[in-house]
């Protein structure tokens, strides 16, 4: 199997040796070990401290596919509305999942290179259309792009918009997430990218709100939120919990809470500005067309004009360097640099950054 000395990749990321020891310890059987509940339950508390939240944290068994698909067949009925704001692949995308659920979709939708900062059309489609949900993806990792998630909970709070649903995916962890203050009911995680675990659970901080739509909707599924609600107090769960999981994540809140939210944050901010000046350095171009919405956990850069993304691709891979391609419209378009959890690192991001600048030199590309 290839590996790598360079990993740059926007998720899933390297994974450092302390949270793999997590997953190497002989545990008991879950939810019938009283250990296991304090686990659950401090892990729970460590993410409420990251996200900045009261409400309950649900942690799902699954990438993070399994949450964003749980939340919505949980809360919505046919014929609810939805108003999607969508600025790339996964903004459009779950709108197209709650057509999926029945449910009835407006799209307020943005160009890939664009966030959803011109907040008088999301007001408007608000006023106008009256949705159930107005669905948002904080850090659109595809197009390297941070959206205005709370400026649109602002619209949502004074607009009494029921639920408000926000795929904080690739930058829970990286930068600051509010969800009370933002008025966030869904808010939406995966293990995989800034904690730097393995991908095989989904987050859910779900609000009052959110839990009396659950209950309205009553959904049954493997993916459903309801069971949740009382899983940790009845130590009962919907289905056998990955112990090895919790604990990977338990430690990787803790490697971040010790490091202090505000130095991650800047850590995360650091090497994101390094990242872009190098780029710019080498001749590229960034594809977000307003840099001061490029995401801190990911760089998303236009692949040159004269070569192919798999020549360039095949060609950092033999250097040791992989790095992500893009998706949907954006395939063989846009390359991806991800800096984030673990790999927001100088030294790392110097050595990658060398890498593709020798590797343009190669190619006859750049400055």
């Amino acid at each position: 199997m290839q590996t790598y000395e360079i990993p740059l990749v926007p998720g899933p990321t390297s994974v450092p040796q302390e949270v793999l020891a997590a997953y190497y310890v002989d545990y008991g059987s879950a939810d019938l070990e009283p250990e296991f509940l304090k686990l659950y339950a401090d892990t729970q508390a460590r993410l409420q401290q990251i996200v900045g939240t009261d409400n309950q944290i649900v942690l799902m068994t699954g990438e993070g596919m399994v949450a964003l698909w749980g939340a919505l067949k949980s809360t919505l009925q046919p014929g609810d509305r939805v108003l999607a704001v969508a600025t790339g692949v996964f903004g459009y995308g779950i709108g197209d999942m709650a057509r999926a659920v029945g449910a009835e979709v407006e799209t307020v939708g943005f160009e890939y290179d664009q966030a959803a900062t011109d907040l008088d059309r999301v007001e408007e489609a608000i006023r106008r259309f009256r949705p159930k949900m107005v669905t948002l993806v904080h850090c659109e990792t595809p197009s390297g792009i941070m959206n205005p998630a709370a400026e649109v909970g602002a619209l949502v709070r004074e607009y009494d918009v029921p639920l408000y649903y926000v795929d904080a995916v690739s930058s829970m962890g990286g930068t600051p997430v509010q969800v009370d203050e933002w008025r966030v009911d869904l808010c939406l995680g995966g293990t995989q990218k800034v904690f730097s675990s393995l991908p095989d659970l989904g987050i859910v901080a779900v609000s009052e709100r959110a839990w009396e739509a659950v209950e309205a909707v009553g959904y049954q599924g493997y993916d459903a939120l309801a069971p949740f609600r009382t899983a940790l107090a009845d130590a009962y769960f919907p289905y056998t919990p990955n112990w090895h999981a919790v604990a990977g994540l338990h430690t990787a809140c803790a490697l971040l809470l010790d490091e202090g939210l505000e130095a991650a944050f800047t850590r995360h901010a650091e090497v994101a500005a390094c990242c872009r000046e190098r780029v710019l350095e080498m001749g590229l171009s960034l594809f977000p067309r307003d840099p001061a919405t490029s995401a801190p956990t990911v760089t998303a850069v236009k692949v040159p004009e004269k070569v192919a993304w798999s020549q360039l691709d095949a060609a950092l891979r033999r250097r040791g360097m992989v790095v992500g391609g893009s998706y949907g419209p954006l395939a063989g378009k846009v390359f991806r640099i991800g800096h984030m959890g673990i790999q927001a690192d100088k030294d790392l991001l110097a050595r990658g950054m060398d890498t593709l600048a020798q590797v343009l030199k190669e190619l006859g590309i750049g400055g």
